[in-house]
């Protein structure tokens, strides 16, 4: 046992001692583990990585899309203290290595339906010692070995090491410039970060071991999370996790190429879905058409909570999905790869807020450029700025990680560049990302505020705003947007600005 009681590792190991035959971890279609089985594959796995040269500290590659096998092996690599590193598999060839390469990934976890990528990038990063394919293929590469091999390998017993809080967990951001950057988080920060979130929902929130046990037998056992969109993401990976820890099941679509949300539903009817993760109106638009479609056609009853955040969820879409499961949830968690528990938004029957508005986390606050704290009820836009349990910064980047995670009146804080106001009874409106601001004659405009007025449109599906170079504005406000398929579409200006 390590010297914090929140390592993952520790976590699931002492879950894997209570959780019985009946209680399912993963399930995916027809195809059912249950969280014994779990625990001895993971074992296995976790052996079999560190048996092949794989040792503490040691990054591991997940370049696959949403399957039971994803957190499976996240499991495998937390009971192995090894890091684990997710690959965005849209990337292409010269993206990959640099992710495999920037991580220092001495293994990697890949999907066959990604081998010919693998094969194509390879020979190209000689620190990756270890291939492991999903499944069990006759065709597999002689390079990869076969996950499936290396999960019956052992006799499934835990590994017995003596493991830390400050185990990491890698997840690559984006961004919004410059190539993707590895956020840095300890099991412990994390777990503290998630535990924050609890109590401001809750009220409390476990303490020690013996409390979490007695959460997960009497609430966690029974959730059975799904997320709809990828687990290679923040809000995926990270609600995941969560139900993971707490001794829940994890529910994948059978689709993982396309979201389909008839297909989504049918799944939470038939699997009896408690909680879904989505990425705001993205998903949830295309949900609540076919909710609205076919009204009655699905049981939701299950169904207690959905949350989403990385983009707006409109209150329009909030309540048309609350007619057809008015016992729901919806919370809107305003957070980032660098941070969670900016702010909350939860909307229920009973009532809401508008969107983009959020109640303020504990450990925020909102600065000014130079870090000036911003009054509450002043109006004026400032960066939201969160401390406490923030990550250790950015792997191998240290000029960014000062950029983002700044030390103010000795309080070390992750500032990630969102915008916002904050009113005077603390509540904050976001107004978007920093880096996309659009200047144009001067003014700063957040694309999400005009994305958000697009999307309150009936006759549009979805909408992205940038700014274009302007000779005479400097920038211009320009839209993509998306019709719905019987909409009239025709130029409109707005000023001197031109929306497409």
């Amino acid at each position: 046992m390590s010297g914090s009681i929140w390592n993952f590792g520790d976590i699931l190991d002492e879950l894997g001692r209570y959780m019985s035959a009946d209680q399912p971890a993963l399930i995916q279609g027809n195809r059912t583990i249950s969280w014994p089985e779990m625990t001895r594959r993971s074992n296995n796995l976790a052996r079999a990585l560190r048996a092949r040269g794989a040792g503490t500290g040691d990054k591991v590659s997940f370049y696959m899309r949403n399957c039971p096998e994803y957190m499976e092996a996240a499991a495998a690599c937390f009971k192995a203290r090894l890091t684990h590193v997710n690959i965005n598999y849209r990337y292409l060839d010269d993206e990959l290595v640099y992710i495999f390469d920037n991580s220092d990934s001495i293994a990697a976890v890949y999907d066959p339906a990604f081998r010919e990528s693998v094969e194509r990038v390879r020979d190209r990063l000689p620190g990756v010692k270890i291939w492991i394919e999903l499944g069990d293929a006759p065709d597999r590469p002689d390079f990869a070995l076969s996950y499936e091999v290396l999960t019956q390998e052992g006799d499934g017993t835990p590994l017995g090491l003596d493991r830390a809080g400050d185990d990491m967990m890698f997840l690559y951001t984006g961004g919004t410039t410059g190539m993707p950057k590895g956020v840095m988080w300890t099991h412990e920060i994390w777990r503290q970060s998630s535990l924050d979130s609890m109590r401001k929902i809750y009220g409390g929130a476990p303490s020690n071991m013996e409390e979490h046990l007695a959460f997960v037998k009497e609430v966690g056992q029974f959730g059975r999370q799904l997320p709809a969109c990828p687990l290679m993401h923040g809000t995926g990976l990270f609600t995941a996790l969560g139900a993971m820890l707490n001794g829940g099941a994890i529910v994948t679509l059978e689709n993982t190429e396309t979201f389909d949300p008839a297909a989504l539903w049918e799944t939470v009817e038939r699997d009896g879905v408690t909680a879904m993760a989505i990425v705001g109106d993205a998903f949830a638009k295309p949900m609540l058409s076919i909710l609205d479609e076919t009204p009655g056609r699905f049981n939701l009853g299950s169904v207690q909570t959905i949350t989403s955040s990385g983009v707006m969820w409109s209150h329009e879409v909030k309540q048309g999905l609350l007619k057809h499961m008015p016992q729901v949830a919806l919370m809107d968690s305003f957070g980032a790869s660098e941070a969670v528990g900016f702010g909350m938004s939860v909307t229920t029957a009973e009532g809401g807020t508008q969107t983009a508005r959020f109640t303020i986390g504990d450990s925020c606050k909102v600065f000014s450029e130079d870090g000036r704290e911003i009054q509450p009820g002043s109006e004026e836009p400032g960066f939201i700025a969160r401390g406490g349990a923030v990550p250790l910064g950015y792997y191998k980047d240290a000029e960014k990680t000062a950029k983002t995670f700044r030390t103010i009146n000795g309080v070390r804080y992750a500032i990630p560049g969102d915008w916002c106001t904050v009113a005077a009874d603390g509540t904050l409106t976001l107004l978007g990302r920093g880096s996309i601001c659009i200047n144009s004659g001067g003014e700063k405009i957040y694309p999400e505020e005009v994305e958000e007025a697009l999307k309150a449109h009936d006759e549009v599906i979805d909408a992205l705003v940038i700014g274009l170079p302007d000779d005479k504005w400097g920038q211009a406000v320009t839209a993509v947007v998306q019709p719905q398929p019987d909409a009239s579409v025709s130029e409109v200006f707005m000023g001197e600005n031109q929306l497409f």
